[in-house]
């Protein structure tokens, strides 16, 4: 609670100090609108044409191969959410074909590299987390899936 309080200015405080003067809002506000407007769009030339634009693979941050593949293979699981540049998939419950148990699943896709360290997985039963096992079946999965994209594209 000390460290709490201290944090406040409680402790230390002198009488004599004037305090703090701050613009009012509207000054602030209207002073970052007029930034803002006074900010020049990035340009691009023709020399943009011919500049190396790095991996084609790579989906803002992540790995669209990896992306893709984690949709594909659990394409059973209805999608909640996705955020392309986070690499963040969330599902909801579903049950894999020929299947009793109900998954969900949270997918991240943290490299813009086709490693096994760019995919992490969360797969949680109804009654708790998923055993390694079914979580280690799922990743493998997702990555073949993921070289064979990989494969096709170099072939095109």
């Amino acid at each position: 609670m000390a460290a709490f309080v201290s944090g406040c200015g409680f402790f230390g405080a002198r009488a004599d100090r004037d305090p703090v003067e701050t613009p009012p809002a509207a000054d602030i506000v209207e002073e970052t609108v007029y930034q803002n407007r006074n900010r020049r769009a990035p340009t691009s030339t023709l020399a943009d044409l011919f500049r190396s634009r790095g991996d084609a693979g790579e989906l803002g941050a992540v790995n669209k191969y990896i992306w893709n593949a984690a949709l594909e293979t659990l394409d059973f699981l209805p999608v909640e959410s996705v955020d392309p540049f986070t690499g963040v998939i969330t599902t909801g419950f579903g049950t894999p074909p020929g299947g009793g148990q109900a998954y969900r699943a949270t997918i991240l896709v943290n490299d813009p590299a086709l490693d096994a360290r760019s995919l992490n997985l969360a797969l949680m039963t109804r009654s708790g987390p998923a055993s390694g096992a079914t979580v280690r079946a799922v990743e493998d999965a997702i990555l073949t899936r993921a070289r064979q994209l990989r494969q096709q594209d170099s072939r095109l």
